[in-house]
């Protein structure tokens, strides 16, 4: 009923030792097998590469705000530097009316004293402008009454407090941040 003819000889013992029925039976998980390990490596890259993607994309957003985060810290860095550069200082400083001062004493360990002080020269007490917050708080010109106090009330209780003696003085006020 085949169609080929019967081996013969050396082919017919060895036909006998392989049978052919099996062959197929046996190939057919091996090759089930193969493909199974070559879909999941494929999966496996293809789970690999997303992750590694969007760590890029994330690596990529943290470099990104680093960059502006720098960018912002050196802006300050400037800002601190301008505020604290000497004439920057030293007009702020007459600003608020300060003026320079006197030759300075020092005390030694023992308790005397080295130097000579000396106050402020009179000329430059007088020719500094008031700082805008010691303005709105000045005290009133108006003449004093027979007690010795102001005649007028101040315009902002809040802003003077009365000193000793009856005379009004500036409250103090809060330093700006940063400076």
């Amino acid at each position: 009923m085949s169609s080929k003819p019967a081996p013969r000889g050396r082919a017919a013992r060895l036909a006998r030792l392989i049978p052919a029925g099996r062959a197929r039976a046996a190939r057919t998980p091996f090759v089930l097998l193969v493909v199974l390990l070559l879909g999941g490596g494929l999966l496996g890259l293809l789970v690999l590469n997303s992750a590694l993607s969007e760590g890029s994309f994330e690596l990529d957003d943290i470099q990104r705000r680093t960059k502006s985060l720098t960018d912002e810290e050196q802006a300050l860095q400037r800002d601190i530097d301008a505020y604290s550069a000497p004439d920057a200082l030293q007009r702020r400083a007459r600003e608020l009316g300060m003026v320079p001062g006197g030759d300075p004493a020092f005390l030694g360990p023992d308790g005397s004293v080295k130097g000579v002080p000396s106050a402020a020269p009179r000329s430059a007490v007088l020719n500094v402008p008031r700082a805008p917050e010691a303005l709105t708080a000045a005290p009133s010109t108006a003449p004093a009454t027979p007690s010795g106090s102001p005649s007028s009330t101040p315009a902002s209780p809040a802003a003077t407090t009365p000193a000793p003696g009856g005379t009004l003085r500036s409250a103090p006020t809060t330093p700006t941040p940063g400076r």
